[in-house]
């Protein structure tokens, strides 16, 4: 039995800023099974996003088992890791509306 998909504490300021910028976000974290926390599409482009708390020490940013694997098989488009949502908005080529 799966348990419940953990969101780290940034993730809904992340998601509130890139939609705020303009993109469109969906949240894949209940997948599980290593596949990033959001799916974000702006200017025709999609991004994989897997957020950590960038508040948290380094040893729990730390990717999980599950979620190596699926970034070292994954033979899409960038996937990237992010902390802050200065750094999502960067990602997809913006900066934070003022």
């Amino acid at each position: 039995m799966r348990r419940s998909a953990k969101v780290d504490a940034n993730q809904t300021e992340i998601v509130q800023a890139l939609r705020k910028a303009g993109a469109t976000v969906q949240s894949l974290a209940a997948t599980g099974c290593g596949v990033p926390d959001l799916l974000v599409g702006l200017g025709g482009a999609t991004y994989l996003l897997e957020v950590k708390d960038g508040a948290k020490p380094l040893s729990a940013r730390k990717l999980t088992p599950d979620q190596v694997e699926w970034h070292a098989n994954w033979k899409g488009g960038p996937l990237v890791v992010v902390e802050s949502a200065e750094q999502a908005l960067s990602v997809v080529g913006l900066t934070r509306p003022q």
